[in-house]
């Protein structure tokens, strides 16, 4: 993927902010597949899809992360309540402060795509 269109969706300050807010990889139950993918590789491409409004299944080969890949770490994010917890550090973290409008479109794209996904329930249920 270009490193240009990679700093630009994920600039490394956000990056730091996300990181020890992931959840643990799991593997999935069935095995099977290939090796994990590195998770900013796979957290770029979810913003991407959230930022754009590109389907799921029309994510460019460019990121490198299948879009059942990218669909299914989402789920699991937002499960987790991974897009609350990215907000509320920015808002905690007065370096941050101007990064609160790049986490205020990716949690309202992610709200927007989970209430896609979960068309019931408040949306702090949604969101974890």
């Amino acid at each position: 993927m270009n490193a240009d269109l990679s700093q630009r969706l994920v600039p490394d300050a956000m990056w730091d902010l996300v990181v020890p807010l992931l959840p643990p990889f799991t593997s999935r139950p069935q095995g099977g597949g290939t090796a994990p993918l590195g998770e900013r590789a796979v957290f770029t491409a979810v913003v991407y899809v959230l930022t754009s409004g590109c389907a799921w299944r029309h994510l460019p080969q460019a990121f490198g992360v299948s879009p059942a890949t990218a669909h299914r770490r989402f789920a699991s994010w937002t499960t987790a309540g991974l897009w609350r917890r990215l907000h509320q550090a920015v808002l905690r973290d007065p370096g941050a402060r101007g990064e609160s409008g790049w986490t205020e479109a990716v949690v309202d794209a992610a709200a927007a795509r989970a209430q896609e996904r979960h068309p019931t329930g408040t949306e702090q249920d949604r969101l974890g």
